[in-house]
């Protein structure tokens, strides 16, 4: 579960979750990311930030307001 609080959802905040996502997604699936990209001749970084925006709807969130 990831806990934010409801006032402070700025970009910081925003960014930091996308890149906790990254992370996450990247060691999970990054070999086949690769092997996926390097066969569909696709830029790697782009299709990390897609899944990674993809993963985040898979998280808990719980507002703290």
């Amino acid at each position: 579960m990831i806990y934010l609080n409801y006032s402070n959802l700025d970009n910081e905040t925003q960014q930091r979750l996308i890149s906790i996502s990254k992370e996450g997604v990247e060691h999970k699936f990054g070999n086949d990311l690769r092997a996926y990209a390097k066969e569909n001749h696709i830029d790697y970084d782009i299709l990390l930030d897609t899944e990674a925006m993809r993963n985040l709807y898979t998280y808990r969130y719980v507002f703290n307001i």
